[in-house]
């Protein structure tokens, strides 16, 4: 027996009703992260549009079941790093000793007098993420501010961000650990400010 193949307008129809039901339930966290790396919300739009609509014309090549938010956010650094980023990309200029420790989130989780199984950092980002907290991150060196919003945020894994980032999986690990550091160190003023610790960073 000869299988019936859908018409095209019929796949048409079959590929934007698994578009709305896989990938546009993610449309706020794409904007959320392409809003902190270009840090205009205008840009932001653009983005979030290019990214979309590049998505819709080669969503024949998402695997259902697989990860569609890391697929989108793949999308959109790919375009961010090539259209909008790249030809203003230069060093941060800055370093940091990796022997340097800041305790923020431990303190805090000592001060509520508990230890959450979880990562206490992926606590304070759950639990607070108000203008200033927005703002540190931000403030971040832009290499540092990319990984930083993929992993903590969007809270995808090394591998995925190496692979939206088209970069080493240890130059992520690397940003990642000195974006956390910094990262901390900034938020310590906001953190006093709110009581929730008392102490200078440790160093």
């Amino acid at each position: 027996m000869i299988k019936r193949k859908d018409s095209p307008s019929a796949q048409g129809d079959n590929r934007k009703r698994r578009f709305e039901k896989e990938a546009l339930l993610h449309l706020d966290a794409v904007y959320r992260s392409a809003l902190r790396m270009t840090k205009e919300p205008t840009e932001a739009e653009d983005l979030v549009q290019e990214t979309f609509l590049k998505a819709y014309r080669f969503f024949d090549r998402f695997e259902s079941g697989t990860n569609c938010k890391a697929w989108l956010l793949k999308i959109m650094t790919n375009i961010y790093i090539t259209e909008y980023h790249r030809k203003s990309r230069e060093p941060s200029g800055l370093t940091y000793d990796e022997g340097e420790v800041f305790s923020l989130y431990e303190q805090i989780e000592g001060k509520e007098g508990k230890r959450a199984a979880t990562d206490p950092e992926k606590r304070f980002f759950d639990r607070v993420m108000d203008v200033e907290v927005k703002k540190a991150i931000e403030d971040l060196p832009q290499e540092f501010r990319e990984v930083v919003v993929l992993s903590l945020l969007e809270d995808l894994s090394y591998q995925e961000i190496a692979e939206a980032l088209g970069i080493q999986l240890g130059t992520v690990k690397s940003r990642l650990f000195r974006g956390r550091k910094l990262l901390q160190k900034n938020l310590w003023e906001y953190a006093k400010a709110k009581g929730i610790v008392s102490d200078s960073p440790e160093r």
